[in-house]
């Protein structure tokens, strides 16, 4: 049930210091604030890894960084006090906790915020110090439970989420002349990344199609010719300049994979190997998802893809290259039949 908002606040701060994928999740929240009340100002508590990522969106007018690493040890207490002193400083009318633990908790109600917001499904006790939880249901989608803070501010859900992201800059030396796809193999899950035995056969499959591999992870194999390594040579807004001008995406299941799929929702194939693409794959239902050697569109998934998976066998990586030329075709035929848009 919607809650009615008699005054709107003036300042609101949003708890979600991390990780990458779960920040890009929020950000349609961030959205539906700013539409709804674009005068207010909102800051954003935030890991300083993801920084370069929220502070150009127009709703974000200041972020404050938690830098979790100083705050360790004893010393790391002692400057923890000086920090949450600024959060009370700032003085704001509304906390919103989107972790939905323990910390991010305790952040919100030491901000001194009057009306502290957060989710049904907080974890380590948290729920104790939201003055106010929206209910959600465990199994739903990141976005979809985020969203449901709106409920309770009075503001209506968007038909569509909105991620307001950066353009990004490309690194020196990287060419977007020639069109390429991406192959993002790396995950901190265990055993949600793609062994180097996969990534070749999906450039087989792809030749003699520019691939290009981003992400940070295990890298100084001898790929085959059509292959470029990106590997841990890229910052935050780099990747985002490579996911915008990919012609197809392949991930796994990670922070960069749900960039890229708000980035380019109908460009993008998630590979699931175990987690659940229902509740943190892409969000769109146009994006396509690899689970069991079964591709879907994420409108078509139901229950059946939530079991447990397995990896995809060498073949099957291939098909996936020959998917993503396919798929790259399809999609430079679409921009050159549109001169007048530009290509991203």
């Amino acid at each position: 049930m919607m809650k009615e908002i008699t005054k709107a606040p003036g300042r609101i701060l949003l708890v979600k210091p991390s990780s990458l994928g779960d920040v890009i999740h929020a950000f349609p929240v961030v959205s539906a604030i700013h539409c709804h009340w674009p005068e207010a100002e909102l800051r954003w508590l935030i890991h300083p890894a993801w920084r370069s990522l929220v502070e150009h969106h127009p709703g974000i007018s200041g972020t404050v960084l938690f830098p979790r690493e100083k705050f360790r040890g004893l010393g790391g207490w002692i400057r923890s006090l000086a920090w949450l002193k600024t959060l009370s400083d700032w003085k704001p009318d509304l906390a919103i906790d989107l972790q939905g633990l323990l910390r991010s908790a305790l952040f919100a109600r030491l901000s001194g915020a009057p009306r502290v917001v957060g989710l049904s499904d907080a974890r380590e006790g948290a729920r104790l110090l939201h003055g106010e939880r929206a209910i959600v249901n465990r199994a739903d989608h990141a976005v979809s439970r985020y969203l449901s803070v709106l409920d309770l501010l009075g503001i209506t859900r968007p038909a569509r989420p909105a991620f307001e992201l950066p353009e990004g800059r490309l690194p020196e030396g990287f060419s977007s002349e020639q069109p390429y796809v991406v192959m993002h193999p790396y995950s901190r899950g265990e055993g949600k990344s793609l062994t180097p035995e996969m990534i070749r056969a999906f450039a087989t499959g792809a030749s003699p199609l520019r691939v290009v591999i981003v992400g940070r992870g295990d890298s100084g194999n001898k790929w085959p010719q059509n292959v470029e390594d990106w590997s841990n040579r890229t910052d935050l807004l780099e990747l985002t300049a490579i996911l915008r001008g990919a012609t197809f995406i392949v991930s796994s299941d990670s922070g960069p994979m749900h960039l890229a799929a708000a980035l380019h929702p109908e460009r993008t194939l998630a590979i699931h190997l175990w987690s659940d693409p229902l509740k943190v794959g892409p969000c769109f239902p146009e994006s396509l998802v690899w689970k069991n050697g079964r591709i879907s569109r994420v409108a078509e998934l139901d229950d059946s893809w939530r079991a447990e998976g397995r990896a995809p066998s060498a073949i099957e990586m291939e098909e996936l290259g020959r998917l993503a030329v396919a798929k790259s075709m399809k999609s430079e035929g679409s921009l050159m039949a549109k001169p007048s848009v530009t290509s991203v």
